[in-house]
């Protein structure tokens, strides 16, 4: 919209760039920009557990000088007790190493 405005009276080569580039940088434009995305609804309750292990959280700790290719710590928690285990992780750790581990 903003570049069929300025085709009125200014044109240059690559007109559309030289405009898209300026209002992802100008302050102003940032400031007064509304949000394109809708409003976040209501929080949703997590439900109510009644025994331990049915509902986990996992994490992983990384950052560690590697000792026999392992460097990353994953971490599983549940939510009921608030226990939580923590598995050495080797460097390369993909969605099939994190299964094997986990059981």
């Amino acid at each position: 919209m903003i570049v069929a405005l300025l085709l009125h009276t200014y044109y240059w080569l690559k007109m559309d760039d030289g405009v898209e580039l300026y209002a992802k940088t100008c302050l102003v434009c940032q400031q007064d920009k509304t949000l394109q995305q809708r409003e976040a609804g209501l929080l949703q309750l997590l439900s109510i557990l009644d025994k331990p292990w049915v509902s986990v959280l996992m994490d992983f700790i990384v950052g560690f000088s590697k000792v026999d290719n392992i460097n990353i710590i994953m971490v599983v928690v549940d939510r009921f007790t608030k226990y939580a285990v923590f598995v050495a992780a080797p460097t390369v750790c993909t969605a099939e190493v994190v299964v094997e581990l986990f059981y």
